[in-house]
């Protein structure tokens, strides 16, 4: 079993919502529709963010070449984040997401 988390600012993200080339090259598109969807984008791209280093925190020991796009986190209908690698669902890994307006923080497990 392996763990990893991260947190970050939410206001760090404000400045990259008119960037699509930075969008494009650290979120899948799923991502990027995913937030844009929502009221408040970058909160939901810094949680994305987080998740995508959390996952390769607990992954560090077994996939040393993905790249940032390779990682996505998708919602369930339910919305439970779900980790794809590579555009598979990686089921061997839990991911958790929480966040206020300024801070967001991202759990992942590999079981």
């Amino acid at each position: 079993m392996n763990i990893g988390i991260d947190i970050e600012e939410v206001k760090r993200f404000n400045k990259y919502l008119k960037d699509k080339k930075y969008l494009e090259r650290i979120f899948s598109k799923e991502e990027i529709l995913y937030s844009l969807s929502k009221k408040n984008v970058a909160q939901h791209l810094a949680a994305r963010f987080a998740a995508k280093e959390a996952v390769w925190k607990a992954l560090s020991s077994k996939n040393k070449k993905l790249i940032a796009t390779d990682v996505s986190i998708q919602n369930t209908k339910c919305g439970k984040p779900q980790v794809y690698i590579k555009n598979k669902k990686y089921q061997k890994m839990d991911v958790s997401l929480s966040h206020t307006d300024k801070c967001v923080v991202a759990v992942a497990i590999v079981f």
